[in-house]
């Protein structure tokens, strides 16, 4: 599963934006023929029979681009499912445990706010990838602490695993971040709500060519 490449269109869905299991499908199938590179299903309910149809489902639609799915913060859900992974915020778990509970092949990132200190951390303890945000205001974590954009490059030449960029990324600031190291940039809005979502996600694409 780690043969998946760590770059891109990084889609997060939004169970606002996706009121239902087919409303979720045809807007990541959307996203996914733009171009969108990594697949998070975010879902915060407690309704787990529904999130593991819905990963079930979305899993498929990944594979079926060759594209990854990653489950938000649920290393149970992601077992369940056989998904291809697992982000996990500060609070959400072990990296270590998550790793053994999910077997090498699995790849696991973490929310490291503004800390390159968090992150060296989670290098350390065998993450694929991490994510640093908020960079711009964001209505998904409004009260996010904010991150400085020069943490980018400093990331990028300190530590050994892809950079993501999150937090009110959209094509006004996408290039912003790019081009000061992130490797990846994690949107939810700006992609889902947009009215043609495979062509804002093409040209999100566009920034990495």
């Amino acid at each position: 599963m780690k043969d998946f490449k760590l770059q891109g269109l990084y889609a997060i869905t939004d169970s606002t934006l996706m009121p239902d299991t087919d409303s979720m499908l045809f807007q990541v199938e959307q996203a996914l023929r733009g171009g969108a590179q990594i697949i998070q299903y975010r879902d915060k309910s407690t309704d787990q029979t529904r999130r593991l149809q819905q990963a079930l489902a979305l899993l498929d639609l990944c594979h079926q681009f060759d594209r990854p799915l990653l489950i938000n913060d649920d290393t149970e859900l992601a077992k369940a499912c056989q998904a291809d992974g697992v982000h996990l915020g500060q609070s959400d778990g072990n990296i270590r445990q998550a790793r053994e509970y999910l077997g090498p092949q699995a790849i696991i990132g973490n929310t490291c706010h503004s800390s390159l200190e968090l992150a060296q951390t989670a290098c350390d303890q065998n993450a694929d990838y991490v994510a640093f945000g908020a960079f711009f205001p964001s209505s998904t974590k409004p009260n996010a602490t904010p991150a400085p954009i020069a943490l980018l490059s400093e990331a990028r030449s300190t530590l050994p695993v892809p950079v993501v960029a999150i937090g009110g990324i959209n094509m006004d600031n996408a290039g912003q971040v790019i081009s000061a190291g992130a490797d990846m940039i994690a949107v939810i809005h700006s992609l889902f709500a947009c009215e043609d979502i495979c062509a804002r996600a093409g040209q999100f694409h566009s920034l990495f060519n």
